[in-house]
């Protein structure tokens, strides 16, 4: 192709959280298309925690870990230039498993790719509400979770992208909402904007506070983090509770798996189910997923904010606000527009 393509290159396994160190920004250009390749200019990539995970060495995850001297991968949002695959062509909105970059290859035999409609009225929200995050919200609430109205349903990183849609859709499924986050202006946010009923801050007496909050205990638990959060809230669960596992924001960094819950006798003494889930798993259900929400968008029911970064040099920076709590919503990285 021939064009200039600047990539996040992971050159070394991070240790801990120094992933900036383990990544470069490299010049190339966009090879010659293979059989069956698709060649992607991104408009926004997604950034997300996981991906941390698949820059570690571990075998066990979900995923891969993610070759050295490859582009970090992500979730894009971008206009097919050209296509050596008979379904897609020129024009194309998809959304697709891609690379932090200008292009992404992505080959729609091996990895996700889809068609998207330009006629949504926030292009983002295909990252958003109508993209894994949304679905996973959705499957973790009323599948995983089996979430039934008038139900206490909890969740935590409640103002990131995922925990703030699932407790959305947890409200509009007739569930008290109370969601964990990290600050009080976090927690503002959460009953001011979104509704939820109650709100916690984690750094404080997060026993208590849950107490107060769920007086006859946690039907729902959706949990994004593990670690001590997940440990409070299993000592708070009702009985023949059901805690949907999603995600464990704590234990990313770490190159082995680590220990187990704190709490883990309350599964038996409450009699909980857990069931943990991944959303590629449900990536063919994404069509009717979409139908079931799109009344809740259209009702204002269903609301995302987004945090954009503009600048592919500029997304460590971006990257850096998913693990110090900075972060509300979906965070994006902008590298081209809409044509």
């Amino acid at each position: 192709m021939g064009e200039k393509n600047r990539q996040w290159v992971l050159v070394r396994r991070p240790a801990g959280n120094e992933y900036a160190n383990a990544v470069e920004l490299r010049d190339s250009e966009t090879p010659e298309l293979g059989a069956g390749d698709v060649l992607i200019r991104n408009i926004y990539f997604s950034l997300d925690a996981g991906t941390r995970m698949w820059m570690g060495p571990r075998e066990d995850s979900y995923s891969p870990p993610t070759p050295l001297g490859s582009p970090v991968i992500s979730t894009v949002l971008g206009s097919v230039v050209a296509s050596r695959h008979s379904d897609y062509r020129a024009g194309d909105l998809v959304r697709a498993y891609g690379q932090w970059a200008d292009f992404s290859i992505s080959r729609p035999d091996e990895v996700y790719v889809e068609r998207v409609s330009r006629a949504l009225d926030d292009p983002r929200q295909h990252l958003g509400v109508f993209g894994a995050n949304g679905w996973t919200a959705y499957l973790g609430v009323l599948e995983y979770g089996e979430a039934r109205p008038g139900e206490t349903f909890v969740v935590s990183a409640a103002s990131g992208v995922t925990g703030a849609l699932a407790g959305q859709i947890a409200a509009a499924s007739g569930c008290r909402v109370v969601g964990i986050t990290g600050s009080p202006a976090k927690c503002d946010w959460l009953t001011g904007e979104l509704g939820f009923d109650a709100a916690i801050d984690r750094h404080g007496d997060l026993g208590g506070e849950l107490r107060r909050a769920c007086p006859d205990g946690v039907d729902v638990y959706f949990d994004n983090v593990g670690g001590t959060v997940l440990d409070a809230v299993l000592g708070e669960m009702a009985l023949f509770g059901r805690v949907a596992v999603c995600g464990l924001l704590t234990h990313y960094d770490r190159d082995e798996s680590g220990p187990g819950p704190g709490r883990f006798d309350q599964i038996l003494m409450k009699r909980l189910t857990m069931r943990g889930f991944f959303s590629p798993d449900f990536y063919h259900r994404g069509p009717d997923l979409n139908r079931r929400m799109l009344p809740w968008y259209e009702q204002g029911r269903l609301r995302m904010a987004f945090e954009v970064t503009s600048g592919l040099e500029n997304t460590l920076d971006a990257y850096a606000r998913l693990f110090t709590g900075e972060k509300v919503g979906k965070a994006l990285v902008q590298v081209g527009e809409l044509d």
